[in-house]
């Protein structure tokens, strides 16, 4: 089964409704997916209550675990900390960070700052993440992204390293944007493997690490 915690809808930059999305992860056996549209001060409430009325819906019919999640993007570094906790505060179950990708314009610090935060769970496509960064993301306990996006997987060998020097578990997902982005748990393996993962570090990111950060959810949720 399949694990992705990294995708956009029409609420953002994405081509699909949140049902479409979930109901192509369905036909890929996935057995999770996150709804994380791109958020900052201006939407986070309405991301929000996308997510959780999406899940709460879908639940009904559907055997898929629908997780109402946000991906603060771009916004000032030092006030991520401030809003990812008022997301948190607000009822969102998972916080992503649009990390220091090394194809777009995100602005220095920001990977440090979400390192700072006790709520942000995943920092998506990090880049060249420093030592200190990586020291406070074990300490906080935020999950690091490989990831199978074009463009921002090419940093996923410097991610893998950094997570191994600090212990940090991983995850593998798409940001996803179109119906071509999802992808299957094999090719997911192949991503792992792609950027230097052992067999081992491969079957964590994709079975043991998700379970973990479902449960750290569940546990956290107010």
């Amino acid at each position: 089964m399949r694990h992705e915690f990294h995708t956009h809808t029409i609420y953002s930059d994405g081509e699909l409704l949140p049902s479409e999305l979930v109901r192509r992860a369905i036909a890929l056996k996935h057995k999770t997916i996150a709804l994380t549209d791109h958020g900052d001060i201006s939407n986070y409430k309405e991301l929000i209550q996308m997510g959780l009325e999406t899940k709460k819906e879908l639940k009904k019919y559907w055997d898929i675990e629908v997780i109402a999640g946000i991906e603060l993007t771009h916004i000032p570094p030092k006030s991520i900390p401030k809003i990812a906790k008022k997301c948190k505060d607000e009822g969102v179950e998972l916080v992503l960070v649009h990390g220091e990708t090394l194809v777009e314009p995100v602005e220095e610090k920001t990977n440090y700052y979400s390192s700072l935060s006790e709520d942000v769970d995943i920092l998506a496509h990090g880049g060249l993440i420093d030592d200190e960064t990586g020291k406070n993301l074990k300490e906080n306990d935020i999950y690091l992204e490989i990831t199978s996006r074009k463009g921002h997987s090419l940093s996923n060998g410097h991610v893998l390293n950094v997570a191994r020097k600090y212990n940090i578990p991983t995850v593998i997902n798409t940001d996803s944007h179109a119906p071509s982005d999802l992808i299957s748990f094999e090719f997911a393996e192949k991503v792992g493997f792609g950027c230097g993962m052992t067999q081992d570090e491969v079957k964590k990111s994709l079975i043991n690490n998700p379970l973990n950060l479902l449960d750290k959810i569940k546990n956290n949720i107010k």
